[in-house]
C-alpha cells in the first residue's frame, strides 16, 4: 500500500488561481522565487531535453511590455478593448514569469510532447507559488501569440513560444470557488 502525502493531495484538490489583477506587492525576492523556478524545472521531460527556458519580468519590464503590447495593438487595428485585454496584465502585474517552449530537434521526442513539457512547467510553478502561499496566475493572451510583439519584447528565438505568463504576488482576497469539472461527463473508464 503506498504512503499518502495527505497535505499535497488536499492542496491539488483544493489549489485556485488568484486573478492576476487582484495581487499586489510584496512580490516573492529572488532568494524566494528561486525554489519556485526550481520546482517548475522538475517537470516531466521525456528524453531530458528541457523544451522550456523562463524569464522572470520585474516592474520595469512589465511597463515596457504594456507599451509595447499597445504599440502592437495599434499597429494591429486592434479594437480599444482588445488592446486593454492584452496591455492590462503587464500594466497591473509587479513579478512575472514568461515560461517559454524551446522547441529543440529531436528523432525520438515529438514536437507535441515538448509542447507538453512546456505546459508542464508552467503548471509546475503556478502550483509551486500558490503552495508558497503567494498568490498566481497563468495568463497569456494575444500578444502571448504576436510573433512582433514576442520577438521584440522577450527577444524570442524562432523555435520559441509563450506558453504563458506566471504572475505572483500578494493575493488582496482569496476568490470564491468556481464550478469545477464534472468528472460522469469528462471520465471513461475501461476494463477490458
Amino acid at each position: 500500500m503506498p504512503t499518502p502525502n495527505d497535505a499535497a493531495l488536499e492542496f491539488l484538490l483544493t489549489r485556485r488561481s488568484r486573478p492576476a489583477k487582484t495581487l499586489t506587492l510584496p512580490v516573492p525576492d529572488r532568494a524566494a522565487l528561486l525554489p519556485l523556478l526550481t520546482a517548475a524545472a522538475r517537470t516531466p521531460d521525456h528524453g531530458k531535453l528541457e523544451p522550456w527556458r523562463m524569464i522572470v519580468l520585474e516592474r520595469p519590464a512589465l511597463e515596457r511590455l504594456a507599451t509595447l503590447a499597445r504599440q502592437r495593438a495599434a499597429e494591429l487595428g486592434h479594437a480599444a478593448e482588445q488592446a486593454d485585454k492584452g496591455a492590462s496584465q503587464f500594466e497591473q502585474g509587479n513579478l512575472a514569469v514568461a515560461v517559454i517552449e524551446v522547441q529543440k530537434p529531436s528523432e525520438k521526442i515529438p514536437a507535441i510532447e515538448q509542447t507538453y513539457s512546456a505546459g508542464a512547467a508552467c503548471l509546475g510553478l503556478l502550483n509551486a507559488a500558490l503552495a508558497a502561499g503567494w498568490g498566481a496566475n497563468w495568463l497569456s493572451g494575444w500578444p502571448s501569440h504576436d510573433r512582433a510583439f514576442v520577438e521584440t519584447g522577450l527577444d524570442l528565438a524562432e523555435n520559441e513560444r509563450v506558453v504563458g505568463f506566471v504572475h505572483i504576488g500578494t493575493e488582496r482576497n482569496a476568490p470564491p470557488e468556481r464550478p469545477r469539472p464534472d468528472l460522469e461527463q469528462i471520465v471513461t473508464w475501461i476494463s477490458d
